[in-house]
């Protein structure tokens, strides 16, 4: 019986390690990125099964007047004055495995565009693919871990 016993805490136990490192796979993406042309910082989290991320810190927040930067380039009109910071800007993705999180969308407040998106994770550097239909029509941006 003892040994049943044991024998079934060894199953439960390893099958929660294998849980484990498949979350742990996706949940390496979480964190803090720097885009590439270091003008803002994206907080990557979690939401469900699916990653999202949003604009937490911009180089320049506020627009030359002194007014802070608002989503002015967003096609619908009721959303033309939130703040660019706090603005989720990478919705939808599922980790793929093998450090790829796919069937996303990535929204640039440049110029109001939402494209869809896949990101590939090497090391410390993030590759933020955006395109229009397929990938190879798209452009790819690599984002630094913030430390």
């Amino acid at each position: 019986m003892r040994k049943a016993f044991l024998l079934i805490v060894c199953i439960v136990a390893a099958f929660g390690a294998v849980a484990e490192g498949k979350n742990t796979g996706a949940d390496e993406i979480l964190g803090e990125w720097l885009t590439d042309k270091d003008e803002a910082i994206v907080e990557i989290y979690r939401r469900g099964e699916l990653y999202c991320g949003k604009i937490v810190w911009l180089k320049e927040p506020r627009n030359p007047d002194g007014t802070e930067k608002l989503d002015t380039q967003n096609p619908e009109p009721s959303k033309k004055d939130r703040p660019v910071i706090g603005l989720v800007m990478v919705w939808g993705f599922r980790y793929d495995g093998d450090g790829s999180w796919v069937d996303g969308r990535i929204y640039d407040p440049d110029n109001g565009k939402t494209y869809s998106c896949k990101m590939r994770l090497e090391g410390d550097k993030l590759n933020v693919r955006g395109y229009i239909g397929f990938s190879l029509f798209g452009r790819t941006t690599v984002w630094t871990r913030k430390h």
